[in-house]
């Protein structure tokens, strides 16, 4: 199956780059996102898992309901996307709750950083998807970390997916500078190999980043945002389902696993 993961945020990714951005077009910009990719789904009738911060939640309950409404899984990214205490472990997720109206047992940690999973079992997580189990400069090495699910504290880690062998990031960056052959061949190496792909995505490129004034962000980053990036994600869904490949949300995977889990202790 292929998991589609969404980092629904405030979008503060420009501050890395020297600029600002009011807080309401912050939420402007993931929301309109966040609707493009909602049709996107229903456009190709699968369902996903949206991973919000209290922080957006709380300001877009509405964006919320609607994707609750439509059959996606709501998990947590966190309080703040820029701002993080183990206590808002628990805080995010009661928050999350609320506004949704239904469990939350995923979590992902914002800029996929390092979390303590002891305090994700003791926040109530079921599932821990906050690894890129490969190296990026400036970010993370974690060729150390297994490519595919395992256990840590009892709460199951869902790695995003990479290539076999040299474990190519088969993330949303990728998604914005490789030629589409060269992305669906990997991915098909990487389904086979471990029966699944887990991928995942930001709703703000899903809108025009190409304005370098306003954002600061760098041309490899807003390379193929908005419509090419709605068009892109769309082919791939398409190429995927042609292949006769399932889609189902996170929590789903997570579910069947902690069940099999459970049924050999």
């Amino acid at each position: 199956m292929i998991l589609l993961g969404f980092d629904v945020e405030e979008f503060d990714l420009p501050f890395e780059y020297g600029k600002s951005l009011p807080f309401d077009e912050q939420l402007s910009i993931s929301t309109t996102g966040t609707h493009a990719i909602l049709e996107i789904l229903r456009s190709t009738n699968i369902k996903a898992t949206f991973f919000c911060t209290a922080n957006y939640a709380l300001n877009q309950p509405d964006v919320i309901a609607q994707i609750v409404s439509e059959g996606h899984e709501i998990a947590s990214h966190g309080y703040y996307h820029s701002d993080f205490k183990p206590e808002h472990l628990r805080e995010s997720k009661l928050a999350l709750e609320k506004i949704s109206g239904t469990p939350v047992t995923g979590f992902r940690m914002a800029r996929m950083m390092p979390v303590d999973e002891v305090e994700i079992q003791k926040a109530g997580y079921t599932y821990n998807s906050s690894i890129n189990p490969t190296w990026i400069p400036g970010r993370y090495n974690n060729f150390s970390k297994p490519r595919t699910w395992f256990y840590d504290h009892d709460v199951l880690q869902i790695p995003a997916s990479v290539s076999p062998l040299i474990r190519f990031p088969l993330f949303w960056l990728s998604f914005h500078n490789l030629p589409m052959p060269v992305i669906k061949s990997m991915s098909a190496a990487a389904y086979r190999k471990d029966g699944y792909l887990n991928l995942y995505f930001h709703p703000w490129e899903f809108t025009d980043l190409n304005q370098p004034e306003r954002f600061g962000i760098p041309g490899y980053v807003a390379k193929n945002s908005g419509e090419a990036y709605i068009a892109r994600i769309k082919n791939f869904i398409q190429w995927a389902q042609a292949k006769g490949w399932a889609f189902a949300r996170t929590g789903d995977l997570a579910d069947s696993l902690n069940k099999s889990n459970l049924v050999l202790r």
